[in-house]
């Protein structure tokens, strides 16, 4: 039913680019290698005051600043089209924030589609022989102490020194019916495509390659959005690479409002972050594959499925951060293969992670319950953790076939054996010191893991420790394990108890 529904959808954008009125912007002023963004502009005025219909951007190369979409508008890229982001950041809008080169607020039925390239330059807005540093953790707490991301030596996996730049590449607040389809999208100088306030957006064959050393490069990240399909994309990102957070417009206050929503139209109307289905892709990541969490708004019922994610420093992470809750999540059939980087990114090659600690002082974090992980083939440089507070346990998580394999790494003992929870309130959670089992779990009620193996490299380090480690899970029910503790750590076990009670039936 999902392929014939998307079939149906592409032959209804199909008919729509064919019998559309078109508005060529070479017939506004645009010419190659100069700056087009007025008559992009003008010709996107037209074409939403006449009802609507297709902008379209022949083969070639035209520069840009911030172009502002608008309702009932298809901005379609011809094969060979570029739209190049300027290198002047007096050519992006600036309102409440700095704007990137696509800009869409308070709009329906608007889309970007069509096999060509939006490339921003975002290099250019960076210092790539410097580091991107910033004060956020206490080298004292880590296991290596001073020799922890040495101050003074440049990080090769970066990330590099930030300079002023352009806003979000592209994006879309409160807006409601967002396609976006086949086009490439590439070295954006912070995030590639924020979807805030959206609901029902469809995204499909989309390339995002950034810039590995370019912190903050996400790829599609979505805010406080709802009824979202994303599929069939390849993102290579230097952060997250796909992202569902609950985030206000005010990220840096723990709770919410609602009058952000209420000022506008279109876009989503509940307080929920809700119905997302991400299939069908290809991610890597300097940070998290998958990142769900942070932000005021709730998220809920998240469906992951058929996806690879290589070379990152996390797969799949897990972030109640914030004093809202994140519930009914399932990740199913998907690759993973983590490693740690060395510099300032977050992560220490988890496979999995999931944390529930609040980042606002004084607060309690909200709850993260009822997530499924089924049938994942995991090699990484680090265990799994499941990190609960007393305050913000963790309830009803789930492993259902899952096999990992933790292999050592080049920056296993630069790096390694230490727990990264940031962001957190207190600067003892954010990096310290420990151990790395298997699978670590705390404050967790009910812990369902049924078909699980681990498997270790035999030249680990001895902070590598037990298969499973629990301490403070109440329910815990362990079927079909195949695992054994560390064979470099002489003292270890296959499950290390602590303060645990196991599920009776």
């Amino acid at each position: 039913m999902k392929i014939r529904c998307i079939l149906i959808f592409s032959i209804i954008l199909f008919a729509q680019i064919v019998t559309a009125a078109k508005y060529n912007i070479l017939d506004y002023g645009a010419v190659e290698n100069e700056n087009a963004t007025q008559a992009i502009q003008e010709a996107v005025d037209e074409c939403h005051s006449n009802g609507g219909g297709i902008v379209l951007v022949p083969a070639g190369k035209f520069i840009i600043g911030t172009v502002t979409l608008k309702s009932y508008v298809n901005l379609h890229l011809q094969q060979g089209a570029e739209l190049i982001g300027s290198l002047n950041r007096a050519d992006y809008l600036v309102s409440f924030r700095r704007h990137g080169m696509i800009l869409c607020e308070d709009a329906i039925q608007v889309s970007i589609t069509g096999d060509g390239i939006i490339d921003g330059r975002g290099t250019a807005f960076y210092d790539s022989t410097q580091n991107h540093v910033y004060d956020e953790f206490d080298r004292n707490l880590t296991r290596q102490k001073e020799g922890y991301m040495p101050e003074g030596e440049f990080y090769s996996d970066g990330p590099i020194k930030r300079l002023p730049m352009p806003g979000m590449c592209i994006t879309f607040y409160h807006c409601s019916q967002v396609h976006l389809t086949d086009f490439t999208l590439k070295d954006t100088p912070i995030w590639a495509i924020r979807l805030a306030y959206c609901e029902d957006v469809y995204v499909d064959g989309l390339t995002i390659r950034n810039n590995l050393m370019v912190p903050n490069s996400d790829g599609i990240h979505s805010t406080a959005s709802r009824n979202v399909r994303i599929s069939n994309c390849d993102i290579r990102a230097g952060d997250d690479a796909i992202i569902v957070t609950g985030f206000d417009i005010n990220e840096n206050t723990p709770n919410y409002s609602t009058l952000e929503q209420e000022a506008h139209t279109y876009g989503n109307k509940s307080i929920y972050t809700e119905n997302f289905i991400v299939t069908n892709c290809h991610l890597q990541s300097r940070s998290s594959g998958i990142r769900v969490g942070y932000g005021q708004h709730p998220i809920r019922r998240c469906i992951f499925s058929n996806i690879e994610i290589y070379g990152s420093n996390r797969g799949i992470g897990i972030f109640a951060h914030d004093i809202s809750d994140i519930e009914e999540l399932i990740f199913s059939d998907i690759i993973i293969e983590t490693r740690l980087h060395n510099g300032q990114w977050w992560g220490n090659g988890e496979p999995i992670h999931i944390s529930a600690i609040c980042r606002f002082e004084g607060f309690s974090a909200g709850q993260v319950k009822n997530v499924q992980f089924n049938n994942i083939i995991a090699t990484g440089e680090h265990g799994l953790i499941f990190y609960g507070m007393e305050t913000s346990q963790l309830e009803n998580i789930r492993l259902n076939n899952v096999h990992l394999k933790i292999k050592k790494g080049m920056e296993t003992l630069t790096y390694g054996g230490n727990f990264d929870l940031r962001p957190a309130a207190s600067i003892e959670k954010q990096i310290f010191e420990h151990d790395i089992p298997g699978l670590y779990a705390q404050y967790v009620n009910g812990l369902f893991i049924d078909d699980l193996s681990i498997d270790w490299d035999e030249d680990l380090p001895s902070f590598f420790t037990n298969a499973i480690e629990c301490v403070n899970v109440n329910d815990l029910f362990i079927d079909r394990l195949d695992a054994e503790q560390n064979p470099a750590c002489n003292d270890c076990e296959i499950i290390k108890l602590e303060r645990t009670m196991f599920k009776t039936y």
